[in-house]
């Protein structure tokens, strides 16, 4: 089981940094971040076991930070996808490639895990893989073996992280290896209002509760972007809505014990396309200079400050 929690997650990335340019955070910069929401959380999630993760925990480690990590892996297609129209498309050498890399992943997050014991919440062998529009998609059995295979090199918990809907279609065989079920709930995305979205993520929980009566289940993503483009309800997609939502969700989350990873920390500049108004750029609870929005403003820092 997964202790109860405040939860958010993290990506330290600033203004002309980003993984793919190998731009990554400093220690300073880090440091900053981690004392800024150790204030207010008690877990973070990050998505792979490379450079920023491993200055993260070094930080964590170094300056006692009250932060547990929970973090996990982004393996390489398996699957080539023709739904995925931003790069599914996989060959056979690379598919062979990247089930040979999948598994060096895994025990390089293994080795990190270890290094950190004290510090590591649980490890995740993948994040929305199993969806069928992901560009990085492996099945199910796949994740299932990543999981055991995992576990037989770790003392800490391991999971799968994956959209709620996706865990009902596809998770069975994942359910039987994974110590507990990580969800994602993302109303927007799907466009339900924002007076219905509270009652959708709900009930995203209470269909895989019934689905999986055995196992603990959490949220490792859930939130509310603040600028979006024709992807979603544009109306609706600002701090007001992220308020209303997430204010909502972190009471119904305080009173019934269940632990949930807010989708994000800070706004990412560098994801998604080259719009000013793209989505993945804006889920933030803080904008990229670490400014506070609404919702952190009104709720986390005057209602909900960790005691």
């Amino acid at each position: 089981m997964i202790p109860f929690g405040k939860a958010v997650c993290y990506s330290g990335y600033r203004e002309n940094q980003s993984p793919g340019s190998h731009v990554y955070p400093s220690y300073e910069e880090v440091l900053f971040d981690l004392k800024l929401l150790s204030k207010h959380f008690d877990y973070i999630r990050m998505y792979d076991p490379y450079q920023h993760a491993q200055t993260v925990l070094q930080v964590i480690e170094e300056n006692h930070i009250p932060l547990k990590v929970m973090i996990g892996v982004e393996p390489g297609g398996e699957i080539s996808n023709p739904n995925c129209s931003w790069g599914g498309l996989h060959s056979d050498e690379e598919i062979a490639v990247n089930k040979v890399k999948n598994y060096e992943q895994l025990d390089l997050l293994a080795s990190l895990v270890n290094k950190y014991p004290k510090i590591v919440l649980a490890a995740a062998v993948g994040n929305e893989c199993t969806s069928e529009w992901h560009h990085n998609l492996v099945a199910p059995e796949t994740i299932a073996a990543h999981a055991k295979y995992l576990k037989s090199k770790l003392n800490c918990p391991v999971t799968f992280c994956e959209g709620a809907f996706y865990w009902l279609k596809n998770g069975k065989e994942i359910a039987k290896e994974v110590d507990f079920i990580s969800i994602h709930s993302y109303p927007l995305w799907i466009r339900v209002p924002l007076d219905k979205a509270f009652e959708a993520t709900v009930s995203d929980y209470e269909k895989n509760q019934k689905a999986y009566p055995n196992k603990q289940i959490i949220f490792t993503e859930y939130g509310w972007t603040t600028c979006a483009d024709d992807k979603m309800n544009q109306a609706e997609a600002n701090e007001a809505g992220q308020k209303e939502y997430l204010t909502q969700v972190f009471d119904w989350s305080n009173k019934n014990k269940i632990t949930m990873f807010v989708f994000e920390a800070f706004d990412e500049p560098w994801k998604g396309s080259s719009n000013p108004n793209e989505p993945e750029k804006h889920w933030g609870i803080m904008d990229v200079k670490r400014q506070p929005k609404l919702f952190f403003k009104n709720y986390i820092s005057e209602k909900n400050k960790k005691v």
